[in-house]
C-alpha cells in the first residue's frame, strides 16, 4: 500500500515537473518565433521566466550579435551599392568623351590640320585619367579586402625624398612652382614599405602640383625622440573647413575639384590613409582657402 502512495506521488511530481518543462520549452519557442517575425526590435523585450535567466542571457547574447551583423551587412550592402554608381559613373565619363573626340575624328576633322592633333592630346588625357582610375580602383579594392602586401624594413630617408624630388623638380606647365626639400639629417633612417610609401608620396606632392598655380611646394621632416614626421605644404586653392574631414573619403571630391578642370579619381587621399594605418601612422591636413595646405604624418625611425 505503501508503495503504491510512493509511485503515485512521484508520479504526480514527474507530471508536475514535465508540466514546468514543457511550459518552459513553449516560452523559449515563442521567444525564438518572435525574433524569427522580427517582432522583437530590442533586447530588453527577450523575457523568460526566472528559472530560464542564464538561456535568457544567452539569446539576448546572440540576439545582439545578429543585430550587428545585420546592421553591418546593411552597410556593407549600401557601400557595394555607392561604390557601383560611383565606379560606373567615373569610367563612364572618360569613354564617353574618348569616344566623341574619336568619332568627330572619324567623322572628318582627321584632315583637318587646326583640330586633329587637338582632340587626339584630348583624348590621351582622358585615356590616361581612365588608367588611373583603374589602378587606383584596383589599390583600394587591394586594400580594403585585406590584400594589400606590405615589405617593411630601414632606409635612408632623405636619399629616398631626394629622388623622388629630383624626379618631379619642375612640374610640367608649372613655371611658378617650385619643389623645395629642406635639408635635414642626412642619415636619418625611417620603418616603412619603401614602395608603398613612394606611393603615398606622389600622392600628396601630385595633388599639391595640381592645386598650386604658383608659390612653391615645400617637403620637409622634423626628427623626434621616435618618429620622424613627414610634411607636404603648398601655396595652392586650400581645402575648405567643411571639406577637410571629408577629403580621405573615397571618390569625394571637393565641390572647388568638380568646378575645376582638373582631373581625378577622388581615390588618391584614401589609399594615402589606408597604406599609412597600416604603418600605424596617421594622415593630418592643416588648411586655408586661397593660402594653401599641409599634409602630415609621422613613421617610426631607427
Amino acid at each position: 500500500m505503501i508503495l503504491i502512495i510512493l509511485v503515485g506521488f512521484d508520479l504526480i511530481i514527474l507530471n508536475s515537473i514535465g508540466y514546468k518543462r514543457r511550459k518552459e520549452i513553449e516560452e523559449i519557442k515563442r521567444v525564438i518565433k518572435s525574433i524569427r517575425k522580427n517582432k522583437i526590435e530590442r533586447e530588453d523585450e527577450i523575457k523568460l521566466s526566472k528559472y530560464l535567466t542564464n538561456l535568457e542571457g544567452n539569446i539576448k547574447a546572440m540576439f545582439h550579435r545578429t543585430q550587428e551583423d545585420l546592421q553591418r551587412m546593411g552597410k556593407l550592402a549600401h557601400a557595394r551599392s555607392e561604390f557601383l554608381g560611383y565606379v560606373s559613373h567615373e569610367l563612364r565619363t572618360p569613354i564617353f568623351t574618348i569616344q566623341g573626340y574619336l568619332e568627330t575624328l572619324l567623322n572628318g576633322a582627321i584632315d583637318d590640320p587646326n583640330v586633329n592633333k587637338t582632340f587626339l592630346n584630348k583624348a590621351m588625357l582622358h585615356s590616361e585619367h581612365l588608367n588611373s582610375l583603374l589602378n587606383d580602383l584596383i589599390d583600394i579594392s587591394m586594400i580594403e579586402s585585406g590584400m594589400m602586401s606590405l615589405s617593411f624594413g630601414y632606409f635612408n630617408l632623405y636619399l629616398f625624398l631626394s629622388e623622388i624630388t629630383d624626379r618631379i623638380k619642375q612640374p610640367e606647365n608649372k613655371q611658378n612652382v617650385e619643389i623645395i626639400l629642406s635639408d635635414f639629417n642626412k642619415d636619418l633612417e625611417v620603418y616603412a614599405d619603401k614602395e608603398k610609401l613612394k606611393q603615398v608620396l606622389n600622392n600628396l606632392i601630385g595633388n599639391a602640383i595640381k592645386y598650386t598655380s604658383e608659390g612653391y611646394i615645400e617637403i620637409s621632416v622634423t626628427e623626434k625622440t621616435k618618429n620622424a614626421i613627414i610634411k607636404i605644404k603648398d601655396t595652392g586653392i586650400g581645402i575648405a573647413d567643411e571639406d577637410q574631414n571629408r577629403i580621405f573619403e573615397r571618390f569625394y571630391r571637393t565641390e572647388r575639384e568638380r568646378q575645376s578642370s582638373v582631373p581625378g579619381t577622388g581615390l588618391g587621399l584614401s589609399i594615402v590613409k589606408h597604406i599609412l594605418e597600416a604603418h600605424n601612422s596617421a594622415i593630418s591636413v592643416k588648411s586655408t582657402v586661397n593660402k594653401g595646405s599641409e599634409f602630415s604624418f609621422k613613421l617610426r625611425k631607427h
